[in-house]
């Protein structure tokens, strides 16, 4: 039974193979078709169950292989430049298909006794030729690209030498055009702080605001700088700008309250309501737990200290010396400390309050040192503003 269901699961899965391979067929998925019909005969090329599939592949490659040289024709023909990459990628594809069903001959077709017939052509010269043509070309247009002032342009110039260079690994000085080509399409943004408030700005937190290397938000077309380079003209600037630092005075709130808690103190026997002791299944004397209520006095204290920090961030396109953009950018960062001490048994309390007794009061952190702490929370908001605000003109 098991291998009457096993041979009908096959067959099942063989008929939706070949219909789906005569689908792509019918519909000018040629490749598709290809595929599929290759995919059936690595099992077992020979099996007479496959006999669909090489008639399919034979079929199929006929098609793709007249479509492919009626195609290469008409752009040959029209001898555009801009052809030259379709050209070449055409070639290719009928040297690749040749080759994946290069491996599975012979294919024999059983019915007509005779070998599936692929009629195969050695397209290398024109590979090389078209792959030539198309690599002058690309480099040509390239290096007219290049000329151009207009970093979007430079950067296609960019795209296209990426592409020469990994279809004809080291063409002239394709790479030294790369360099170019990528120094001259980057926009580079210099960063700084600007402090309007009445407070002095740790430089610690400014180096650290601006240390953009540890952002991640360098992409591939734009670089920030917050120490100007002689050799780069900056097309925009991003500018910090402190307007209001806040800072709370130092507070010490105190707190008491009493905690209470049962606990166990022992145990007694149990009796009945004859004053009898209880005894259980087995004749043994039970016992129940004597509780007992314990409390203590809490005196909790709680160092307090707090800064708001308030700035905004501005966008400004150095070519036009305009405002691109300006967003509020604030953050708070609050020092909170407890202590406490207590009368009576501190067991009353949770376990995990017992680390505030063990606690004494400490310095208050300095304002300098408050406003340093708050930049953790300011980078991470001007790490979120800077990247949903690309600089783009």
């Amino acid at each position: 039974m098991k291998r009457i269901i096993l041979l009908l699961l096959t067959l099942f899965l063989f008929s939706c193979g070949v219909k789906k391979t005569q689908s792509m067929l019918s519909n000018g998925d040629y490749d598709g078709a290809i595929e599929r019909a290759l995919d059936g005969l690595r099992t077992n090329k020979n099996a007479k169950g496959n006999q669909d599939y090489v008639y399919l592949l034979e079929e199929a490659f006929a098609k793709a292989k007249e479509r492919d040289l009626n195609n290469l024709s008409l752009l040959v023909k029209e001898k555009n430049p801009a052809n030259l990459e379709k050209i070449y990628n055409l070639y290719n594809q009928l040297h690749n298909r040749q080759d994946r069903i290069r491996g599975v001959l012979p294919l024999m077709l059983l019915k007509e006794n005779r070998n599936a017939i692929f009629p195969f052509n050695d397209y290398s010269n024109e590979l090389i030729a078209s792959k030539a043509d198309l690599s002058i070309y690309l480099y040509n247009n390239a290096k007219k690209l290049l000329a151009s002032k207009n970093k979007l342009v430079i950067r296609e110039a960019y795209d296209d030498l990426a592409y020469l260079d990994d279809l004809n690994p080291n063409y002239k000085d394709v790479l030294d055009l790369m360099d170019q080509a990528k120094f001259k399409g980057t926009d580079f943004v210099f960063v700084s702080t600007k402090n309007e408030t009445n407070m002095v700005i740790p430089s610690r937190l400014q180096d650290d605001l601006l240390d953009f290397s540890t952002y991640g938000i360098n992409d591939k077309w734009t670089v920030y700088h917050n120490k100007k380079q002689n050799d780069i003209f900056y097309d925009f600037s991003l500018v910090v700008n402190f307007r209001e630092i806040k800072i709370s005075p130092e507070q010490v709130r105190e707190k008491q309250f009493v905690k209470e808690k049962q606990i166990k103190d022992g145990t007694k026997p149990l009796l009945d309501d004859k004053g009898v002791q209880v005894k259980d299944s087995e004749g043994k004397p039970m016992v129940v737990d004597v509780m007992k209520t314990i409390s203590a006095s809490i005196y909790e204290f709680t160092q307090f200290k707090s800064v708001q920090t308030t700035a905004k961030v501005e966008f400004y396109d150095l070519y036009t010396k305009q405002l691109i953009d300006a967003y509020p950018l604030s953050s708070e960062f609050v020092f909170s400390y407890i202590y406490a001490n207590y009368n009576g048994d501190k067991r009353a309390c949770e376990q995990d309050y017992f680390q505030y007794f063990d606690r004494r009061a400490v310095p208050f952190p300095t304002n300098e040192q408050m406003v340093y702490d708050s930049g953790e929370d300011l980078k991470a908001k001007l790490k979120s503003i800077i990247s949903g605000n690309r600089f783009r003109r």
